[in-house]
């Protein structure tokens, strides 16, 4: 049986890592699980700190695309000594497979996670075959 899964689809992360991963700075892309089960595709994105509205969600063209913006909080009191909480936006695109349903997204943000459900087609799910 042949697997479908979700691939990234992002050169401003790899770009980002390839330019300030070597020096310790974290990546301005947040961390991401991509899974499947019988049912769906998941997304889970860590995004801790942000407010729901700050978050945009977008499927278009077979491309799941996750957008926000972490404001920089107004520090004019305070020397910062390490400074590791990214500001500024940030984009994670992933290309979907055909299975999935775009029409029937869901999105729940809890704790700091953005998970979004893709479910798959019923058309394309297991289906048991009885015999006559």
């Amino acid at each position: 049986m042949t697997m479908t899964t979700l691939m990234p689809f992002d050169v401003d992360k790899f770009l980002d890592e390839a330019l300030h991963g070597a020096n310790g700075h974290a990546s301005r892309s947040p961390a991401c699980n991509v899974y499947e089960d019988e049912r769906s595709y998941w997304v889970q994105a860590a995004l801790p700190g942000l407010h729901r509205e700050d978050i945009e969600i977008v499927v278009e063209d077979q491309v799941l695309t996750i957008k926000g913006e972490r404001k920089e909080e107004a520090s004019k009191d305070k020397t910062y000594f390490v400074r590791e909480f990214n500001c500024g936006s940030f984009v994670r695109s992933f290309k979907l497979p055909t299975t999935a349903d775009h029409t029937k997204v869901a999105a729940t943000y809890q704790d700091g996670v953005l998970t979004v459900e893709l479910p798959k087609r019923e058309e394309t799910k297991p289906r048991r075959i009885t015999i006559a």
